[in-house]
């Protein structure tokens, strides 16, 4: 990671873990990043917190450092211990509360430099998973709580993945679970916009499930209305009975930063009925957001607004209208494609270990962080970011690669590129010859385990396999002939290799397997989008 972001021009500095709250309240994100942000108090009752992510303080350093325009573009960036206060933390090095990440920060006069710095390190994040040997997909993704314009996350693809990775059947479109887009589409069902409108008793029943079979009508045919508090006060959001509210997409329908599920208290006050009655026909006070697939229910069914009754035969724009519409729900398995409206989404699995930026003046605006132009006039920066789990990223390399023996570690990331193995260290010839080996090695430049152990040779096997180290390089019976036998971990071959040529063959199988960074972006072992 290290060689190839200083082969791109960035430049490598370390800033402070303990960030200061100030620097925070700048943003607003210190009362809008949550329970995740783990905060403290010093001795004098001044707040910091432990840093999940960098914008503040790096936007805080290019304010003082930068002056002239002639000192853009630059490209800052560290390897770094992060923190957050996750809820749920699991899997190991995957979703821990303290975690390694590369994180780089860009800062620009124009957003043509940032455009060209954005594809720079685009194209640097495939040199470094290409040289991983990870198969990866490169999706568009929402950019969370760092903000910004536009994001793109680096999926190493892995059925064991936390994340869904929704791609077209027909054209190149990629996206996560949260962005993925959806085309518009006709339901089937019986819809006849003539019936008019009927309220039913319908007691004690709340959900989809039992709301659709009571009536006895598809999941599809009714309407959903989810109450949510926002800043700006409460929202109606509408979608289909067989559909989820991406919340993420809502949020950004809304231009909203807070969203939150409302509570029963205010649920009673909105729609003047208890939870699970919820409906658009009648409902005001709210601001009502549909998502695209409501309006083409031509005869659908709600909650009435009233406990223990529902309303069914009701149309868009005959008995309800919407303040707002557009795309908000979840993606699915062969929903229609928005990009190329011909494919269908496919779905696959993945694990996410980079995600990159176009930030634009988010943070820069908020901060004041401006330099002179050719003009002699202020002009505020234009940042972009671009991050690497570093953990996760080793991680996502063992789901990919290994058996029901052990890891089998890309020769990039392995802790020992070979492991010399003699069967009998009291054997002196075997023993001269494994130290040998290993001497030649360390010249070389070749990361070896000289296992000298006194265990059995199986459990030295056993163990070498376990770990995952590449080669293993035997030397047993064969050597009375002058010979050595190197095993291939990740596919079992075994072949027999003179003494004298044992280094030699090492450094050619190095050099092949690591790579140097020469195969084109997104070619190869990734798959790119």
């Amino acid at each position: 990671i290290r060689e190839e972001m200083n082969r791109s021009g960035a430049q490598e500095v370390l800033m402070p873990a303990l960030l200061p709250s100030e620097l925070w309240q700048e943003t607003g994100r210190w009362d809008i990043y949550g329970k995740e942000l783990f905060r403290v108090k010093d001795r004098h009752d001044r707040e910091f917190c432990l840093g999940p992510t960098h914008e503040e303080i790096i936007t805080d350093l290019a304010r003082n450092a930068i002056r002239s325009y002639k000192q853009l573009p630059v490209n800052l960036y560290q390897i770094q211990t992060k923190f957050r206060d996750e809820i749920r933390p699991r899997f190991g090095l995957m979703r821990g509360r303290e975690f390694m990440m590369k994180d780089a920060y860009s800062f620009h006069t124009s957003e043509e430099s940032l455009d060209k710095e954005y594809r720079n390190m685009y194209e640097t994040y495939c040199r470094i998973f290409d040289r991983l040997g990870l198969k990866y997909r490169v999706v568009e993704a929402d950019s969370g709580l760092i903000g910004g314009g536009y994001s793109q996350e680096f999926m190493v693809l892995a059925e064991t993945g936390e994340e869904e990775i929704f791609h077209c059947s027909s054209c190149a479109y990629s996206a996560s679970r949260e962005s993925a887009g959806v085309g518009k589409f006709k339901v089937g069902g019986t819809p006849n916009s003539e019936l008019r409108t009927q309220e039913v008793h319908t007691p004690n029943v709340r959900t989809v499930e039992e709301v659709s079979a009571f009536l006895k009508i598809k999941p599809s045919q009714l309407i959903k209305t989810v109450i949510y508090e926002t800043e700006r006060g409460a929202v109606a959001a509408l979608v289909r009975g067989d559909h989820a509210v991406n919340e993420v997409k809502l949020k950004n329908v809304l231009g909203v930063e807070d969203l939150r599920l409302a509570g029963e208290a205010v649920i009673k006050k909105v729609t003047g009925a208890p939870v699970g009655f919820a409906g658009p026909v009648g409902l005001k006070g709210v601001k009502i957001v549909a998502d695209n697939a409501v309006e083409l229910i031509e005869s659908g069914a709600a909650g009435a607004n009233k406990a223990d009754y529902h309303i069914i035969n009701i149309a868009y724009g005959r008995d309800y209208k919407a303040d707002l519409t557009g795309d908000i729900r979840f993606a699915a398995h062969e929903d229609k494609c928005p990009r190329c409206e011909k494919g269908k989404f496919e779905v696959s699995r993945g694990i996410e270990v980079g995600h990159i930026f176009k930030l634009g003046t988010k943070y820069s605006s908020k901060m004041n962080c401006v330099c002179l132009d050719e003009s002699n006039q202020e002009k505020t920066m234009i940042m972009g970011c671009y991050g690497i789990g570093v953990g996760r990223t080793a991680a996502a390399a063992i789901e990919q690669n290994h058996d029901k023996d052990g890891i089998i570690w890309p020769l990039p990331l392995a802790p020992f590129q070979v492991a010399i193995v003699p069967a009998n260290m009291q054997e002196k010839e075997q023993a001269e010859a494994a130290e040998r080996i290993y001497g030649e090695c360390v010249k070389a430049g070749i990361d070896a385990l000289l296992d000298d152990r006194e265990d059995r040779m199986g459990v030295k096997l056993k163990d070498i396999d376990l770990i995952g180290i590449p080669y293993k390089l035997i030397i047993g019976k064969a050597l009375k002939d002058g010979k050595v036998e190197l095993k291939n971990r990740k596919n079992g071959q075994m072949e027999l290799i003179d003494l004298d040529k044992v280094s030699e063959k090492l450094r050619t199988l190095s050099l092949w397997e690591r790579g140097a960074g020469s195969a084109p972006a997104g070619e190869g072992r990734g798959v790119s989008r």
